[in-house]
């Protein structure tokens, strides 16, 4: 690959990352709820969700997903679903009283890599723009696989990152308050977040 078309790849690809969709605003609202133990699960999960995503492009769902209204409706609303249940859960939970955020009782990590996991490979947009995104890329005239698969280990650290950067801080705003009352209201601030990357997910059309 030409370093010419990789780096132009790489600015791209950081320009669209950086730009808030559902999944930056899952990984700032779990994080404004749960604190930092939670931003490198998160940012793995997001990973495994986009591996999956780039995965299921390749093999051809993205082309479903573009062509068919059917099979993308069902992705995005099973995604939006699942970011207003958390979304939720998150508005009901209740702070220990005279818990520091650094000490209050947090999910289990597993529990944030599944769920970033989840709501990143359910995001059709995410599918479909893998689809068309990468191609554009690759040489025709060179092998093609080694190209595919310096483009996608790229995406996949670049992605992590954005969500780790986005997570980081998160907590850093979530850190300035440690009393249960202020604390219930940053819960309530990063439900809200959960709950509108639900409503965003759901608004999602085909292009």
């Amino acid at each position: 690959m030409d370093l010419d078309t990789y780096l132009v790849f790489l600015t791209a690809t950081v320009v669209v990352l950086l730009i808030p969709g559902p999944t930056v605003m899952m990984v700032v609202g779990s994080s404004l709820t749960q604190g930092r133990r939670a931003a490198v699960p998160l940012a793995l999960g997001v990973g495994l969700g986009n591996a999956v995503a780039a995965t299921a492009s390749l093999a051809g769902l993205g082309v479903l997903l573009a062509t068919s209204a059917e099979l993308f409706t069902a992705f995005k609303w099973v995604g939006a679903a699942y970011l207003v249940y958390l979304g939720v859960k998150a508005w009901r939970a209740a702070p220990e009283t005279g818990a520091d955020p650094e000490t209050a009782r947090p999910a289990r990590k597993r529990t944030h890599l599944l769920n970033a996991c989840m709501v990143t490979a359910t995001n059709p947009k995410a599918i479909v723009f893998l689809c068309a995104f990468l191609p554009q890329f690759i040489a025709p005239d060179r092998p093609q696989l080694p190209q595919l698969l310096i483009l996608e280990i790229t995406v996949q650290v670049l992605t992590m990152a954005v969500a780790l950067f986005y997570a980081l801080l998160a907590v850093k705003a979530r850190r300035i308050v440690a009393n249960p009352r202020s604390m219930k209201i940053v819960n309530r601030i990063g439900g809200t977040t959960l709950i509108g990357a639900g409503i965003l997910t759901a608004a999602l059309k085909r292009a």
